[in-house]
């Protein structure tokens, strides 16, 4: 399992670079380094495959079972949603490019603190992986009402500035569609803990009922 994991944490680091860069690149309007974040993505996308041709060796040469088959499972699993986390980065850089040939609506303060949250879940998701920790994996889920609050928050005080000034609705727009791209950036670490979940215990929660119920 050294080498999964090893590969997993690989993808966490670009994924997290991702996130981090495009936010940047956002905050500072930098056309340039949100093309880096965008053309980069490859290198993720090229990662979730090599996971994938890793973990059907290793079932095919050690057949595995039990807990070791779920585990590279969720392996798998969370390398395709580390993949879909470079792609809300990309996202987020997608709105720096239509955005960057005028000043931002207003200072980004609640957007990066959703991102540091995410990056923070993804990392915490990938040591309960690596440790096997399903008290961690819960610990994950509860941390996405967090995500959610600054998400709405975001959203009503764009559209206040949309109501008042409809001037601000196509730099709010894109800064609502920012927003949704890291809520669902932080939605993918609660996915990852579910697979923590079912490799630890055999079994596939809704840790989102669960949370809430």
């Amino acid at each position: 399992m050294q080498q999964l994991n090893e590969m997993i944490f690989r993808m966490e680091e670009l994924v997290a670079t991702a996130m981090k860069r495009a936010m940047e690149s956002l905050r500072r309007q930098d056309e340039e380094l949100a093309h880096h974040v965008i053309h980069d993505d490859e290198a993720i996308n090229v990662l979730r495959y090599d996971i994938e041709q890793f973990a059907v060796a290793m079932i095919a040469t050690q057949q595995p079972v039990a807990r070791d088959l779920r585990t590279i499972l969720a392996g798998v699993h969370i390398a395709v949603e580390m993949e879909r986390m470079g792609d809300h980065a990309a996202g987020v850089a997608k709105v720096t490019l239509a955005t960057c040939d005028e000043p931002l609506l207003k200072p980004l303060i609640d957007l990066p603190r959703m991102a540091n949250i995410g990056i923070e879940m993804l990392h915490e998701g990938v040591q309960a992986f690596v440790n096997c920790d399903p008290d961690a994996a819960q610990a994950i889920i509860n941390r996405d009402d967090e995500v959610d609050a600054l998400h709405d928050q975001i959203f009503r005080e764009l559209l206040t500035y949309m109501l008042e000034d409809p001037s601000t609705i196509r730099r709010a727009t894109y800064l609502i569609r920012a927003s949704h791209a890291v809520e669902r950036f932080a939605d993918r670490a609660t996915n990852i803990a579910e697979r923590i979940l079912f490799a630890a215990q055999g079994r596939l929660a809704d840790l989102t009922s669960e949370a809430t119920g």
